[in-house]
């Protein structure tokens, strides 16, 4: 006689296992560029290509390393290292200027597997400041470093360097320029609160790239790479280098990337909010997002956007300008690339 209770179990380990493959073998990343006013018409099909292709090619990098096998905290770095090269974005090369006319970048990453993080803000000379962030996660005892001290320990470990000129473009010169002319500090208060102002400003994008991955064995890594805000007060420090504001990861909910008015990002520790809404309210991940960026974001008067991704691949990526460069590519054949909204 067939002993049914045998077969039952015998028949749940069996789904168990599949689900358990089933949900290990999915594998993939999302990225953003930056959230804020660009439009189709103002950026132009030749520069909306450009992006376009940029975005395109960084999702092609991650994706390739996390088909070989390697961790999510690998992707991050190759992607972002990538973006930061690219002048098209504002982090390393072609990141905004400071109302003094320097770059100062700031950058992040997180592991879900066990919380670990680093962080460094406001160097001046490091090619790579998302490799400086993960220096500092892996190889000291500390999250974030800043200024000189972030820039000596990334010249102890020989991180690659390069001179403050490096980092400025012309375009990002001329920017600067045109915002200090109108007399930027009133045009900015005004953009971030949605209101009018001459097109280039209200067409220009918060300055921020980031990447959410998770990798073949479940663990899931964000990062974030940023030139700040164009005419920023000397030192002035956004979300991207703050653990928890605009950056978070965690393998029990999502990995997380912010961009936008960093401030408010600060205030609302969104890319933690997310996470949190995940945890104690059991929401999926892009209920939880968008209630952060469309509901608690935009009652605070704040702008911008997010990327998050949860350990099923399930991604999220709400925003409340007419813009934000974004993209993800999974191992279940998931795969786009968008600028503006639907």
């Amino acid at each position: 006689m067939v002993n049914i209770r045998l077969l039952t179990s015998i028949l749940l380990v069996l789904i168990a296992l599949q689900s358990h493959h089933a949900w290990s073998q999915t594998y993939g990343l999302a990225l953003h560029g930056g959230a804020g006013y660009m439009t189709p018409e103002s950026l132009g099909p030749e520069k909306s290509k450009a992006y376009k292709d940029a975005l395109q090619i960084a999702l092609e990098i991650g994706y390739s390393t996390l088909k070989k096998g390697e961790s999510s905290e690998t992707a991050i770095i190759n992607v972002i290292s990538f973006l930061e090269d690219n002048e098209l974005f504002n982090s390393g090369r072609g990141s905004v200027l400071n109302a003094e006319g320097q770059v100062e970048m700031d950058a992040s990453i997180m592991l879900g597997k066990d919380l670990s993080a680093g962080a460094v803000a406001g160097v001046t000379t490091t090619k790579h400041p998302i490799k400086a962030a993960a220096l500092v996660m892996n190889e000291s005892k500390h999250v974030m470093m800043a200024g000189d001290g972030a820039e000596k320990f990334s010249k102890q470990n020989k991180l690659e360097m390069e001179e403050p000129s490096y980092f400025i473009t012309d375009e990002k010169r001329e920017s600067l320029k045109k915002m200090q002319e109108r007399n930027s500090q009133e045009l900015d208060k005004d953009q971030y609160k949605g209101g009018k102002g001459p097109s280039d400003v209200l067409n220009s994008k918060f300055g921020t790239v980031g990447v959410v991955a998770l990798d073949k064995d479940g663990n899931l890594a964000s990062g974030t790479s940023t030139g700040g805000m164009s005419n920023k007060m000397y030192n002035r420090i956004g979300d991207s280098p703050v653990i928890g504001a605009g950056t978070y990861a965690d393998n029990a909910t999502c990995a997380v990337s912010c961009t936008g008015h960093g401030e408010y990002f600060i205030r609302l520790a969104v890319a933690h909010e997310v996470s949190a809404l995940m945890k104690h309210r059991e929401w999926d991940v892009d209920k939880a997002a968008s209630h952060v960026i469309h509901v608690e974001l935009e009652n605070l008067g704040g702008k911008g956007g997010l990327i998050a991704l949860d350990r099923r691949g399930n991604v999220s990526a709400p925003f409340n300008t007419p813009g934000m460069f974004r993209g993800w590519k999974l191992s279940d054949g998931r795969e786009e690339v968008k600028m503006f909204k639907d």
